[in-house]
């Protein structure tokens, strides 16, 4: 029998054949997910998922993270918006840590509502794809979507502006007005490294803490990555996680070593996994943690709840 998550990961490679998905380069054939809608109009658009009694069967199976309740939070800002796809477990209503997670490349979601369902991008994103095990009775987590007038480019020295700062701000306390929450991380992989660690900078009152997953270390055609941040404003609580093995050049591992000496904060090392297929700095090769994604997104979970930096992660 072909389990649902089987199912996901071959769906999801059926579409990178027709549409480029990787790591989050999709602009068509998005996998639109099916949830059971409830309104509600508070400066924001909320989807309510009942996957028990509701979601088809084939939904459920092309996302297993639609298994627990989806909703869209969006925040409605000065002629644009800014909007999240929140994920929590069945019945519960309070949450002791909200995980802000930032995806990778080209980080716009172009997250909305189609019909009452919502509708995505950068589905195969190593922290979209996982979003499910993150959770437990004391967490949620908020996939974190480009603001609206930036869908066209959404460039790395915009996340560094106080407005992307102020945008980021503006979805999560919406979320809060739904959805109790104690305190915040911030988490971002590959070029969404980016965009978490800016988020962070400019809202230290906020990102309790930071982790930077297959960090995005080198400049390219959109930005400098995380080669020019000033070392003086590194967040207090920071953990780097990378893949020994990350075939990508703008990320390796030796950057990895060489940031985590620098800033004096700790690195998680992966090792181990696939096998990956697909693009080097694509999300299902080492780089997006293919085939040992669950591992490596509990040890994290183990540093938020924790604060012990976790052993480098390994297949078991």
């Amino acid at each position: 029998m072909v389990t649902a998550n089987e199912l996901y990961d071959r769906l999801a490679v059926r579409e990178r054949k027709v549409s480029g998905t990787g790591s989050g380069r999709s602009t068509k054939n998005r996998i639109q997910c099916h949830v059971h809608a409830g309104a509600l109009i508070l400066g924001l658009t909320l989807l309510v998922g009942h996957p028990g009694n509701v979601l088809a069967e084939e939904t459920r199976a092309s996302d297993p993270n639609l298994s627990n309740p989806t909703a869209v939070v969006t925040a409605k800002r000065d002629g644009y918006t800014v909007s999240g796809l929140v994920t929590h477990l069945e019945g519960v209503k309070s949450f002791k840590h909200g995980l802000a997670l930032f995806p990778g490349s080209p980080g716009i979601l172009k997250l909305q509502l189609e019909e009452g369902r919502p509708k995505f991008t950068l589905s195969g994103n190593f922290l979209v794809r996982t979003r499910r095990h993150w959770l437990d009775a004391e967490t949620l987590v908020v996939v974190v979507d480009a603001p609206s007038d930036q869908w066209a480019t959404f460039y790395q020295h915009f996340r560094e502006t106080p407005r992307y700062g102020a945008d980021v701000a503006a979805l999560l306390k919406e979320v809060e007005r739904l959805y109790p929450v104690g305190d915040w991380t911030f988490v971002g992989t590959s070029e969404g490294s980016v965009s978490a660690y800016h988020a962070a900078r400019l809202n230290p009152a906020l990102a309790r803490r930071t982790i930077l997953t297959s960090s995005l270390f080198s400049p390219g055609k959109n930005g400098p990555g995380l080669s020019g941040i000033n070392w003086n404003e590194v967040p207090k609580d920071l953990l780097w996680v990378h893949h020994e093995d990350d075939p990508c050049s703008y990320t390796s591992y030796r950057d990895a070593k060489r940031y985590s000496q620098k800033s004096g904060k700790p690195l998680v090392t992966v090792h181990g996994g696939g096998p990956g297929r697909g693009p080097s700095c694509e999300a299902y090769s080492s780089h997006g943690y293919a085939g040992i994604e669950r591992e490596t997104v509990l040890a994290m979970r183990s540093w938020i709840k924790t604060g012990a930096v976790p052993a480098d992660v390994k297949p078991k």
